[in-house]
C-alpha cells in the first residue's frame, strides 16, 4: 500500500470513529446529526440530507454488524 493510500486510510478510519463517536454520545440525536453536518461542512464535504441520512444508515449498519459479531465470538468462545 503507498504512503497516499496509508494517510487516506488513516483519515478515513478517523473520521469514521469521530462520527461514531458522536452518534455514541449522550445527546439527543437531532444535536448530534448538527454536529456531524457542520464537521463535514468545515471540511468541504457537502451533503444533501437523503445523502447523509444514508451516510448514518450505513455507519450504523456497519457498527451493529460488528457488535453482532463481537457477541458471536464471544458466545462461540464459552
Amino acid at each position: 500500500m503507498s504512503r497516499v493510500n496509508s494517510v487516506l486510510a488513516l483519515l478515513g478510519g478517523a473520521a469514521m470513529g469521530a462520527i461514531i463517536a458522536l452518534l455514541l454520545a449522550p445527546a439527543k440525536g437531532e444535536d448530534t446529526r448538527e454536529k456531524i453536518t457542520e464537521v463535514l461542512r468545515e471540511k468541504g464535504i457537502k451533503l444533501s440530507k437523503e445523502d447523509f441520512n444514508k451516510l448514518l444508515d450505513s455507519i450504523e449498519a456497519r457498527f451493529r454488524k460488528k457488535e453482532a459479531e463481537e457477541e458471536a465470538t464471544e458466545e462461540a468462545d464459552e
